[in-house]
């Protein structure tokens, strides 16, 4: 029914890439570009394939195990196509980043492999420091700095598949901020990220993690496997979905259910919830209060060491899931 899919951030196989990154490839900068740039791009958990049709000015775009032919379309800037009959269903690309739209469903921008997301905010610990980059300026608050946020100009001085890396020297002050798109559990909140960061400031160098964390979560389905140790009945189906605009959703066992959420410092507020009112077999239905319950409890987000989604609740029971590979209901 479905696969266990494994979290689709980047693996870093260039040895030591955060000690000294990896050379740069061809074609790996950021300048944007008027035409869609084929190839793979990651919309947070959703890797999508686009691709030309040869012989006409279509679009394809495989996904999961659906495959969308778009056409193109009138765009103030960068290149829009959108689904015959369907506006709701739309992709528009500009150089490396993208976003997409399916049945009128938005996923998180859509980024070729080791790219960024713009903003970009890092940060570590013992000592501290934070830095965002946009609109190609660096803004440092340095370790042990007196003389608190800098702003300072940064050039792209590395870009592959792995990451990225920024460099200034400013006031003879050399910095670089090196980010690798790999899992990062922050030293002191243990919160997840989607990648990270090494800070050098003359030579120093400081470690932390950095991105937007609902990437990690955002654009799967999440079938879940386990509900607070008790498995769940054989071809039931209890799915999870986080989408935009802090909103959750799926099937809970025998009724669709939706709510909100939010990304605390430290873990996950859920809630509240509603459902549907369909009424199921006896065990169906107490298979689903023990999801609500645990789900709308839960305070604990992460991505385990195999890819699955948990979900832990205050008194310690887990929901655990995984991606789907069908784009299904």
């Amino acid at each position: 029914m479905y696969l266990r899919r494994v979290l689709t951030l980047s693996v870093v196989t260039c040895a030591g890439w955060l000690a000294s990154a990896c050379s740069t490839l061809p074609g790996g900068n950021t300048k944007s570009a008027p035409e869609t740039s084929f190839g793979t791009y990651h919309c947070g958990q959703l890797e999508i394939q686009v691709a030309g049709t040869e012989g006409s000015d279509l679009l394809g775009i495989n996904y999961l195990d659906r495959r969308l032919l778009l056409k193109p379309a009138v765009s103030a800037s960068g290149a829009l196509y959108v689904a015959p009959g369907d506006d709701n269903t739309r992709f528009w690309s500009k150089g490396q980043r993208a976003t997409l739209t399916i049945g009128g469903r938005s996923y998180p921008e859509c980024l070729k492999p080791g790219d960024i997301e713009m903003p970009f905010e890092a940060r570590g610990n013992e000592p501290f420091w934070h830095a965002t980059i946009e609109d190609g300026e660096l803004l440092l608050t340095r370790p042990f700095e007196e003389r608190g946020t800098r702003r300072l100009p940064v050039t792209l001085d590395t870009a592959n598949r792995h990451g990225r890396t920024y460099t200034t020297t400013v006031d003879e002050l050399d910095v670089s901020l090196t980010i690798a798109r790999q899992l990062c559990q922050d030293s002191m909140s243990g919160a997840q990220y989607p990648a990270q960061v090494r800070l050098t400031v003359d030579g120093e160098s400081y470690s932390g993690c950095g991105g937007d964390r609902q990437r990690l979560f955002r654009g799967a389905v999440w079938i879940v496997e386990d509900i607070g140790d008790t498995g769940i009945i054989d071809r039931s189906r209890v799915t999870i979905e986080f989408l935009d605009n802090n909103r959750i959703a799926g099937r809970a066992s025998c009724n669709h259910y939706t709510g909100s959420y939010a990304l605390r410092g430290e873990g996950i507020e859920v809630g509240p919830v509603a459902a549907t009112r369909m009424a199921c077999a006896p065990a169906l239905m107490t298979q689903e209060q023990r999801f609500l319950d645990i789900l709308q409890a839960a305070t604990d987000i992460r991505i385990g060491q195999q890819g699955e989604l948990l979900l832990t609740s205050a008194g310690g029971k887990v929901i655990r899931a995984f991606q789907s590979d069908q784009d299904s209901p």
